[in-house]
C-alpha cells in the first residue's frame, strides 16, 4: 500500500528569549510559581517585525535542506496556525511565495494546538490517495500577539516558534512494520469552547482578541483525552504502549506530559520534552520537539513514534508512525 513517510524535519525559534525572571518583573508571578505549575523556564518571542509566515518559512527551509530538496519538488504546503499573518490569504500561500514554489497548492488549517496533527493527517491522506507525492507540513505560531500580558495565568505559558516536516510517498506492505504514518485519529468537542478560546475575531468583535483559559478544567480534560487517543492509535494497529520508542506530546504543560506518560506506563526517558525551554507554542510544539529529537540523534530509523496533542475547541488527536 502507499504510505507517507517523514523524510526530513526543520524548526525555527525567534532569537529573543523571555525568562521567568523577566516575567516576574512584568506580572505578579515568580520563577518557582511558573515552574511548579507548568515546568516552563523560558520561551521564545518573535521580534516586532517577524510574522508567522517568517517563522514558518525558516522551518520549511531547514526541512528542505535536510531532505536535499528544492521548493519546486513540493506539491503541497499546509500550515497549521491559529495566528495567521492576515485574515486572508492563507499564511501557507505566503510561505509558498517566500520559498519560490511556483506550482502545487497551499492552504492553512486551524485546530489550535492540535493543528499540526490535523495538518499531518490531511497531508497523509493527500499522499495516500495519490494526489501528491511530496507535502510540506508546518506548524507555526506567534502566540505572543494574542496574549494578555497582564494575565499571569496565560502569559507565562505561551510562546512563538515553528516546526516543519516533509512527507514523501513510499510503498509499504500494509503492516505495522512499514515506515511512515500507520494511523491517525482526530477528535473535537465544541461544547468545551468556553474553557479555552480567544475573545475576538473578524465576525464577532472585529478585533484580534486575547487568549482566555480555564486552566484546571483544561488540565483535567487533557490527560483523559490524550491518553484515550493514544490507546485508540495503538488499538488500530494491534500494537501496545510497550512498542512505543518515543512519545512526542504537545508541549503544553510538564504536568500534563507526565500525567499522560504515567497513564500509559511509559518510562520518562521515552518521552521527548521541550516545554521547559520553548513554552507552549501551540501548533508548532510537536514538530519543534520532533525536530530536536531527530537532530540530536535520539530518533533512529525504524523506531515507533507516537505524536499527540490537544487544543482549544476542544480538539485532540494522535498519529502513530514508524521513522
Amino acid at each position: 500500500m502507499r504510505r507517507s513517510v517523514i523524510t526530513a524535519t526543520g524548526s525555527y525559534l525567534p532569537e529573543r528569549i523571555l525568562t521567568n525572571k523577566e516575567l516576574s518583573e512584568m506580572v505578579d508571578t515568580t520563577d518557582e510559581w511558573i515552574v511548579s505549575r507548568s515546568g516552563i523556564e523560558s520561551r521564545h518571542i518573535a521580534a516586532d517585525d517577524e510574522l508567522t509566515s517568517d517563522l514558518a518559512t525558516h522551518a520549511a527551509r531547514a526541512a528542505l535542506d535536510m531532505a536535499g530538496l528544492d521548493a519546486n519538488d513540493i506539491d503541497l504546503i499546509i500550515v497549521a496556525t491559529a495566528t495567521p499573518d492576515e485574515t486572508f490569504p492563507a499564511t501557507a500561500t505566503v510561505v509558498q511565495k517566500n520559498l519560490g514554489m511556483k506550482g502545487g497548492f497551499a492552504f492553512d488549517i486551524q485546530a489550535v494546538c492540535t493543528g499540526f496533527l490535523y495538518a499531518l493527517a490531511t497531508a497523509d491522506n493527500f499522499v495516500k490517495s495519490g494526489q501528491v507525492n511530496r507535502a510540506l507540513v508546518i506548524g507555526a505560531e506567534t502566540f505572543s500577539r494574542i496574549i494578555d500580558w497582564t494575565d499571569r495565568g496565560t502569559c507565562v505559558l505561551f510562546a512563538d516558534g515553528a516546526g516543519a516536516v516533509i512527507l514523501e510517498a513510499a510503498e509499504g506492505a500494509g503492516t505495522s512494520d512499514d515506515r511512515g504514518i500507520l494511523t491517525s485519529h482526530l477528535h473535537s468537542d465544541g461544547e468545551k469552547h468556553d474553557l479555552l478560546y480567544v475573545d475576538g475575531g473578524p465576525s464577532s468583535t472585529q478585533t484580534t482578541g486575547f487568549l482566555r483559559m480555564a486552566g484546571p478544567e483544561v488540565f483535567r480534560h487533557a490527560v483523559t483525552n490524550l491518553t484515550s487517543v493514544v490507546h485508540e492509535a495503538l488499538a488500530a494497529t494491534g500494537l501496545t504502549a510497550a512498542d512505543i520508542d518515543w512519545l512526542i506530546p504537545h508541549q503544553a504543560n510538564k504536568r500534563i506530559i507526565d500525567g499522560t506518560g504515567r497513564k500509559l506506563k511509559l518510562s520518562p526517558d521515552k518521552v521527548v520534552v521541550t516545554v521547559h525551554k520553548h513554552g507552549n507554542t501551540s501548533a508548532a510544539s510537536v514538530p519543534l520537539a520532533l525536530d530536536e529529537a531527530v537532530r540530536d540523534g535520539r530518533i533512529q530509523r525504524g523506531q515507533l513514534l507516537l505524536l499527540e496533542a490537544m487544543g482549544g475547541g476542544f480538539t485532540w488527536g494522535s498519529a502513530l508512525l514508524r521513522w
